[in-house]
C-alpha cells in the first residue's frame, strides 16, 4: 500500500509540475503577443517608443523561451529522463584472484526505472594482494536509487550502492571507499569477507 501511495503521489506531482510549466509558458506566449499587439497598432512612435517597445519585446521573448525550456525540464524529469546523460567512473577494489576472469565479467547499474551495461575499462593491480577494477556507466534517469551490480562468474555477485542525489553534480575527485552492502556467493566455492571488497567513484 505504501509503494502504491507513493507511486501516485510522484506521479500527481510530475502531472503538477508539467501543468505549471505549461500554464507559465501560455501566459509568456500571452505577454509576447500583447506586446507586438500593441506595438504595431501604436499609431505614433518616437524612438522612446520604439526603444522601450523594443526592450519589452525582448523581455517577452526571453521569458518565453524560459517557459518553453522550463517546460521541457518538468516533462523530461516526470518521464525520469536526464538530458544531460552524466556518468559515473568507478573503481572497485578486491583481491587479486577474484579478477582472474575479469574477462567475463558483467557490471550492471540497476535503478527503479531501468539496468543500464556499464563499461569496464580495465584493472590496476595495487601490488597488496589487491586488484582494482575500473569502468564507467551513464546515468540515464533521475533517480536516487541505483544499485551497481558485479557479476564475477564462479565469484560471486557483488552490489554497491551508489549514494548519489537523484540529480548529482559532477565532480572532479573520487569520493570516499564503502564497504559492498550485499555479496552472493556462488553455489560452489567461497569469496573473501565483505569489508575485503570496497568502491569509490566520481560524476562526470
Amino acid at each position: 500500500m505504501n509503494t502504491l501511495s507513493s507511486l501516485l503521489t510522484e506521479s500527481a506531482d510530475g502531472r503538477l509540475g508539467v501543468l505549471m510549466s505549461a500554464l507559465s509558458g501560455m501566459a509568456a506566449a500571452l505577454a509576447v503577443a500583447l506586446a507586438m499587439t500593441v506595438y504595431f497598432r501604436l499609431s505614433y512612435r518616437s524612438w522612446r517608443d520604439v526603444v522601450r517597445h523594443g526592450l519589452a519585446t525582448l523581455a517577452a521573448l526571453a521569458l518565453l523561451a524560459f517557459a518553453a525550456y522550463d517546460m521541457r525540464h518538468a516533462a523530461l524529469a516526470y518521464l525520469g529522463l536526464n538530458p544531460s546523460k552524466p556518468a559515473v567512473e568507478f573503481e572497485i577494489r578486491m583481491p587479486r584472484e577474484t579478477l582472474t576472469a575479469v574477462t567475463d565479467s558483467q557490471i550492471e547499474l540497476h535503478t527503479d526505472r531501468n539496468q543500464t551495461l556499464a563499461l569496464v575499462d580495465g584493472v590496476r593491480e595495487l601490488g597488496d594482494g589487491r586488484s582494482v577494477l575500473r569502468g564507467a556507466v551513464a546515468l540515464n534517469h533521475r533517480t536516487a536509487d541505483r544499485v551497481l551490480v558485479v557479476n564475477l562468474p564462479g565469484k560471486g555477485t557483488f552490489e554497491f550502492r551508489l549514494r548519489l542525489p537523484a540529480e548529482p553534480h559532477r565532480s572532479e575527485q573520487f569520493g570516499p571507499w564503502h564497504l559492498a552492502d550485499r555479496i552472493a556467493s556462488p553455489a560452489t566455492g567461497s569469496v573473501a569477507p565483505q569489508d575485503a571488497y570496497t568502491i569509490r567513484y566520481r560524476v562526470l
